[in-house]
């Protein structure tokens, strides 16, 4: 795990080698610091050389002040380190993420992955810093102070050997007891950011039906079962500073009433006052020490559960991936499903798709009519690989998908899928996302083809007027419109529209198609319509119930036929009249 999170470090080693470096260094100016001030009393003061007290001074300021500037030059190093660290751990776990399939996003959902992204990476930040600057400063200064204190004193030293393990007990079972709460509250937190997000891409949804109270309740329920697990996580790691006190309030105590007794008792021959006030900063350096230590290991406690979230995504292998020796180029637009069964749940006799077998011509133009949940888009998916089938096979231009180049698949196969989705930006840039060298007049032609022209062209800014963040300034019919230009910009050898014409009329829905009778004839085209007007003109009609094929044939054919056809057919006829 550590291994590989660490790769994420990078050209920020040097920064992170000078931070364990310049806190070695000032952990050394500070332990020189101690035993200075105990020349200073025994040979300065009690012994009256003032030439000697003034160079220990100056030696003592000097130590102080390098100590100052390691410190400055360590915390400055750690952070570049730390935050460089989280830079371009985000941007690996980005990458990573791109190369998902489907159904690796629906193994973790969107709001799970925007937490690793985020909160988890921050708290990797945090402990990375804490790791290269205070785990090597303390156990160095703990180390070097026992040492010191041996020097000076044996049975003082022993209280520190004494004290330690029963501190070091008590910290292994707060960490103990935490981590597993910790491990909640970040489950806590990505159902938090679901609820959110769901939230606010629904806005207008919950505003419609006056739901703003029903929203708060859910918000609220999962804020405070957030809020009762970080107060449990908090309680354990909470008792780290009373454990800590009474440890350096003993040692202390032990310290002095020991001191004071062995120099008494010698006269001051076993035990001089510079050395028992050496030994009581040194004693303070080693709580010290052990308690940035406890700091440090509360830290860790809480970045190991965002730790294991984080590697179990840079674990996941993308379910789709290239051939070893791809297919560069596809020849056609014909399709063949043979034998296909496909299921989302992997190891689950659960199928969306059961035993489809279909051929479609390239150049056709096919329509697929069926109820919700009768595996239409399911079944259109499986063809530029968004999902790999459970069984069977499906061939494009004669080839098994499996053997093309992602790229190239999905660069031949445009789709224009159910949820119409733009981003940020002018009207033009969105259109590049189907051609980025396209010129101005083949972005007009394509939206002329879309019959999105005209509507760009009432807009004041026309191309370059802005579009809102999904596309929410324009309506859903334009979105579509839009949606369907992008993808002919392609110039893809198949083109799917999934019910992407559902909110356009059926006079926009006619010019669409006439359209692309005209300009694309030699293009593969596939609609999933719920409208029978937007598939009659059909070379051929597939019928889908209860995630299979019901039936094949034009529409005059399955009128004659085909009993789902027929009921969809006349309630859309009543419907008209």
């Amino acid at each position: 795990m550590i291994k590989k999170l660490i790769k994420s470090v990078r050209e920020f080693k040097k920064e992170s080698l000078q931070t364990a470096l310049y806190a070695c260094l000032e952990v050394v100016m500070e332990i020189i610091v101690p035993f200075l001030m105990s020349l200073i009393i025994d040979k300065g003061i009690y012994g009256g050389n003032l030439n000697i007290l003034a160079k220990l001074g100056i030696a003592m300021i000097i130590c102080v002040l390098f100590g100052m500037l390691f410190g400055l030059l360590a915390g400055s190093k750690a952070a570049k380190a730390a935050t460089g660290f989280a830079r371009n751990l985000r941007k690996d776990m980005y990458f990573h993420i791109q190369n998902f399939s489907f159904s690796n996003i629906d193994k973790f959902s969107s709001a799970g992955l925007v937490t690793r992204l985020t909160t988890d990476i921050t708290n990797m930040q945090n402990a990375y810093q804490m790791i290269i600057r205070i785990a090597v400063r303390a156990p160095l200064l703990l180390l070097f102070s026992l040492c010191m204190s041996f020097t000076i004193s044996v049975k003082l030293a022993l209280v520190f050997l004494i004290m330690i393990p029963i501190l070091g007990g008590g910290l292994a079972l707060i960490v103990h007891k935490a981590h597993p709460v910790f491990e909640q509250v970040f489950n806590t937190y990505d159902y938090l950011n679901s609820v959110v997000q769901e939230n606010l891409s629904g806005i207008r949804v919950v505003k419609s039906f006056v739901r703003e109270e029903h929203e708060k309740k859910k918000f609220s329920k999962v804020s405070t079962d957030l809020y009762n697990k970080f107060l449990k996580a908090e309680r354990y790691v909470s008792l780290n500073a009373p454990l800590m006190q009474f440890v350096v309030y003993t040692c202390l105590i032990l310290v002095f009433w020991l001191g004071a007794r062995i120099i008494v008792l010698s006269g001051g021959v076993e035990l001089t006052t510079g050395q028992l006030t050496s030994l009581i900063t040194y004693a303070m350096q080693i709580m010290i020490s052990l308690m940035m230590l406890s700091m440090v290991l509360v830290i860790i406690t809480i970045a190991q559960s965002s730790c294991e979230r984080i590697v179990e995504v840079l674990d996941e292998k993308s379910d789709i991936t290239n051939p070893k020796n791809p297919d560069m180029e596809v020849i056609n637009g014909s399709i063949c499903f043979e034998n296909v069964d496909f299921s989302y749940y992997k190891g689950k006799d659960i199928y969306a798709l059961e035993d489809v077998n279909v051929s479609i011509p390239s150049g056709a133009t096919v329509g697929i009519i069926g109820g919700t949940g009768s595996g239409k888009s399911s079944l259109v998916q499986l063809i530029p690989r968004l999902y790999d089938t459970t069984h069977g096979r499906v061939l494009v231009g004669g080839k098994d998908v499996r053997n093309y180049d992602i790229e190239t698949l999905r660069d031949n196969v445009a789709m224009v899928l159910q949820k119409n989705v733009l981003f940020s930006g002018t009207i033009e840039e969105n259109l590049r996302w189907g051609d980025e060298n396209a010129s101005r007049e083949n972005i007009v032609h394509a939206c002329k083809l879309a019959q999105a022209d005209e509507f760009i062209q009432s807009f004041p800014d026309k191309y370059d007027t802005y579009i809102e963040q999904g596309g929410t300034n324009v309506s859903g019919g334009q979105r579509q419109r839009l949606c369907i230009a992008r993808a002919l910009l392609k110039k893809p050898k198949i083109l799917i529209l999934d019910d992407s014409t559902s909110a356009v009329d059926t006079k926009t829905d006619a010019l669409i198609r006439k359209a692309f009778r005209e300009e694309i004839p030699d293009t593969t085209k596939i609609i999933i319509a719920q409208r029978i007007s937007s598939v009659e003109d059909a070379d051929m009609i597939i019928v889908m119930d209860d995630n299979k094929i019901d039936s094949i044939g034009t529409h005059e054919e399955l009128l004659k036929y085909n009993k789902i056809y027929q009921e969809v057919y006349k309630s859309q006829q009543k419907g008209e009249e």
